[in-house]
């Protein structure tokens, strides 16, 4: 008796401790297509057919097929810490296969003007840093530590460390890369998609906006409004564009070796414009640009085999 009791207490402390394994919600295999803000999710449900809602910790997801490809769409919520819990939340529920981003940002090349879309080689955590001492004047961080960039004032930016099953032991990393072969795609849609130059209220640009394949973006969690920033970041990261997502999305994606691409359309210059920032006004017609990009992309994507 004493010794079945023992077994009893035992499979329960085993069962007990036993990790939770999330179940999967669906077995086919998909694209995770993620909006940073309802108006593009919202657009590009309207072209999902056979819509599914699952329901996963009070986040939706939609799972269907948008322009011949199997997808499931969801938000990544604003902010990086959202970005990459909803996306890996994704990645444990269903069986993605690779990771199409898009969103609004904020234009920091000065080539580029409201309306534009990016499509960004690289994408860093530029707000990864060290605040530094001041002495004299002078910033410094403590001689244990290194950056690779110049600083801004007591800010100096930093790589992240990443464990993955390709580095069980880390690596630093600042940039992370936009797949090769997504990119060629979006060159390729760059040339014929064209984009609406007016929001719904009937406000247009003054020039016809256009899609930009190459270059660098960075992601972090400060909204930025400031023009000597924006020259900051320009200069320092070589960056076309600024957001509060796409990196941290990227930095999951290479996590778990996955393709990964973000499509960003300007909806204000991060502080460069003459007056305020312009985002209430070209917010609509940014992600409204955002998800037909997306949905072109979707298009000329070779269905997988």
């Amino acid at each position: 008796m004493p010794r079945l009791l023992d077994r009893i207490l035992l499979g329960a402390i085993l069962t007990m401790a036993a990790p939770v394994v999330a179940q999967p919600l669906d077995q086919t295999p998909r694209l995770a297509v993620i909006s940073a803000f309802p108006p593009e999710w919202l657009a590009l449900q309207e072209g999902l057919d056979a819509p599914v809602e699952h329901v996963v910790n009070g986040n939706r997801f939609l799972t269907g097929r948008l322009a011949d490809q199997d997808v499931v769409l969801f938000l990544s919520g604003i902010s990086m810490v959202n970005a990459a819990m909803t996306t890996q939340l994704a990645l444990d529920r269903f069986e993605i296969e690779g990771i199409v981003f898009s969103g609004i940002a904020g234009g920091v090349d000065p080539d580029l003007a409201i309306g534009d879309v990016v499509v960004a080689d690289n994408w860093g955590q530029y707000l990864e840093t060290v605040f530094a001492r001041e002495t004299d004047g002078d910033f410094a961080i403590p001689p244990w530590m290194s950056s690779d960039f110049s600083n801004y004032g007591m800010i100096f930016t930093r790589s992240v460390g990443v464990v993955s099953e390709a580095a069980p032991d880390g690596e630093d990393k600042f940039w992370f890369a936009s797949d090769a072969g997504y990119l060629e795609v979006a060159r390729q849609i760059a040339q014929t998609v064209s984009l609406d130059n007016c929001n719904t209220d009937n406000a247009c640009l003054g020039q016809e906006p256009k899609i930009v394949v190459g270059g660098n973006g960075v992601s972090g969690s400060s909204f930025v409004d400031n023009a000597d920033f924006r020259d900051y970041v320009f200069e320092t990261f070589e960056a076309r564009v600024l957001d509060m997502e796409s990196a941290a999305v990227a930095h999951v994606a290479h996590a778990n070796a996955l393709p990964f691409i973000a499509f960003r359309s300007l909806s204000d210059l991060a502080g460069g414009g003459d007056a305020e920032n312009e985002l209430p006004t070209f917010f609509s017609l940014a992600a409204t640009n955002s998800a037909a990009v997306v949905t072109a992309f979707l298009e000329a994507l070779p269905a997988p085999e």
